[in-house]
């Protein structure tokens, strides 16, 4: 039987994605967006479909969001602050988005009882230098002086507050925590780290790689991520569990920066910045940031599928499509 998605943040980056794969399992979707970091522009290739609609809004409006969450028989949760430069750029905002927002999409997810996916973030493990990182370790934090950990803190609320309505309302949701998405229509502007290399390298721009380049990182792709959460959404002893989905490679940044560069033929050289000189002087980063993913294998039978080589390929090309129609 059909059923209908709502993506609260359809029209980002990975609400995009997700729309486009569940329309082609021949399901229904609705997307609430207010373009605020997404744009229709990501969606515009599904508007023709009959089982497609764009609703440019906010989950702040409760009577839109009680409306959509009310038609739907799921809701999928993306709607967020994204990006570590729009978050440091705009921390109230985020704070809002992130705490205010994901309370209107549960209260009404409870009332209607739809069950819920909701987006968590890797962020919620702040400095912890543990690697791999499972869903039951410590979360450590910096001080509340830095902003950096505002987004943090209000990813992890998030997560509380849904288990607690979860157990207290005995509705179904699932959280997962995603690790560095990366892939196609990915915007380098709120500081994705790498979009941002492969168009410094396409542009022949020194690559500028933050601190030492010593910090490793796994990267995903977004169809690998969007296959996550639809398993996970179909799996219902995932419910009311937190899974984490990330990537398998461990790379630092620095030796990131060095095969983006093999990989688009570029002459740019690695220049490497302090990260006082891009953030503010008080900017924290972790070390290591690697995700368990065997909860997640046992509980869906899924493990990423696309290799890092095919990732950054992927982004390169795309990356060269938009500078050329820019051109």
């Amino acid at each position: 039987m059909k059923q209908r998605y709502l993506i609260t943040g359809g029209a980002g980056f990975i609400g995009s994605h997700l729309a486009r794969k569940l329309l082609d399992m021949g399901q229904s979707v609705y997307v609430l967006d207010d373009e605020s970091t997404g744009s229709s522009t990501n969606v515009a290739s599904l508007m023709n479909s009959p089982d497609f609609r764009f609703v440019h809004g906010s989950i702040m409006d409760d009577d839109t969001l009680a409306r959509l969450v009310g038609t739907c028989h799921f809701v999928v949760h993306l709607a967020a602050a994204v990006g570590v430069k729009y978050i440091l750029d705009h921390p109230l905002a985020s704070i809002m988005t992130n705490v205010a927002g994901t309370e209107r999409v549960l209260h009404y997810c409870a009332r209607y009882e739809k069950p819920l996916f909701l987006a968590s973030s890797s962020e919620v493990y702040g400095l912890q230098t543990k690697a791999p990182l499972k869903e039951d370790d410590f979360c450590i934090l910096g001080a509340t002086s830095v902003s950096r950990w505002s987004y943090a803190c209000s990813k992890a609320l998030d997560e509380f507050m849904a288990l607690a309505y979860h157990h207290k309302k005995s509705f179904p949701v699932v959280i997962a925590r995603l690790f560095n998405t990366v892939g196609p229509r990915q915007s380098p502007a709120y500081g994705m780290v790498l979009p941002r290399l492969v168009d410094q390298a396409l542009r022949e721009e020194p690559m500028t790689v933050y601190g030492d380049g010593r910090q490793t990182r796994t990267f995903t792709h977004v169809s690998d991520v969007v296959e996550a959460i639809i398993r996970l959404i179909g799996a219902p002893a995932a419910w009311g569990e937190v899974y984490n989905i990330g990537g398998t490679e461990e790379i630092a940044i620095g030796e990131l920066a060095r095969r983006i560069g093999q990989a688009a033929q570029s002459r740019s050289e690695i220049q490497f910045i302090a990260y006082e000189k891009v953030y503010n002087h008080n900017f924290q980063d972790m070390p290591r940031r690697v995700p368990d993913i065997s909860k997640l294998m046992q509980a869906t039978n899924f493990s990423p599928k696309i290799g890092l080589e095919k990732i950054i390929a992927d982004v390169i090309s795309d990356r060269m499509a938009q500078q050329a129609e820019q051109s």
